[in-house]
């Protein structure tokens, strides 16, 4: 559905900004930024599935540029990419049609985001990235893999990226930059999964809001995607996943505790 603007639809200059900034630190390892985005916009008491819905279009977005520009750098390797997306995107329009409630939601998905952000952040080590051998996942652990992702994306209006990433990175089954690549095509596809199952549910919902962040969800795409796939190193993308994590994470549990 599609609803007229109002004047108090417009959104500020400064959450225009966050958006931005948002994406170029989400596409430069190959994220969307949905949590992101869902954390700035709960500063400015929008709805619920006006939040969702324009979060998983600058999903899109952001990950359909990030993935353009490592394509083009020559980081996709398909035969890690296509298992975890057959069983994914049927499982992201299924947990569209679930509900969660919004304690189980943050819980679940900030409980991930800490570990891995750990992980990354105070556990990867110089070189690691590029001198430990990597090899493809077993078809049965990458279609696994993608099914739950697929269903925890779909419930909770992600793309899914920001799991499918460090799992790929921890278990070796790609480089950092081949994950961030797998993770913007798995983010585009689940993200577009998750739409459909709002649409058919009726549940979809998008504005001048969410039209009007579109701009800066764009050029900041372009600026953090070309960065991580040109700029940063191995390393680098390593720690910047984890910054990205323990930020996510760190703002949730301090408003839990607070």
């Amino acid at each position: 559905m599609f609803r007229p603007s109002t004047k108090d639809d417009m959104p500020s200059i400064l959450l225009s900004l966050a958006v931005a900034a948002i994406a170029i630190l989400y596409s430069s390892v190959g994220f969307g930024g949905a949590t992101g985005y869902l954390t700035a916009m709960t500063l400015f008491g929008l709805s619920p599935r006006t939040m969702a819905n324009t979060a998983l279009i600058l999903n899109i977005l952001v990950a359909s540029i990030a993935f353009s520009n490592y394509f083009r750098a020559g980081h996709l390797n398909p035969r890690l990419l296509w298992p975890f997306l057959a069983t994914s995107v049927p499982a992201a329009f299924l947990g569209g049609y679930l509900e969660l409630s919004d304690r189980t939601y943050y819980i679940l998905l900030y409980a991930v985001l800490t570990f891995v952000a750990i992980r990354l952040l105070f556990f990867s080590q110089h070189g690691q990235a590029n001198s430990a051998p990597v090899h493809l996942p077993p078809l049965w652990a990458a279609l696994f893999t993608g099914l739950g992702i697929g269903l925890l994306s779909g419930m909770v209006g992600i793309g899914g990226g920001i799991f499918l990433s460090p799992v790929i990175i921890l278990s070796r089954w790609g480089t950092p930059k081949q994950s961030s690549t797998v993770a913007a095509a798995f983010i585009v596809l689940n993200s577009v999964s998750g739409l459909m199952g709002r649409l058919s549910g009726g549940n979809f919902i998008f504005d001048a809001f969410g039209f009007a962040l579109i701009p800066f969800g764009f050029l900041g795409a372009l600026a953090g995607s070309w960065l991580g796939a040109q700029r940063f190193s191995s390393l680098h993308l390593q720690r910047a996943l984890g910054a990205v994590m323990a930020i996510a994470a760190a703002n949730y549990w301090w408003k839990l505790l607070v």
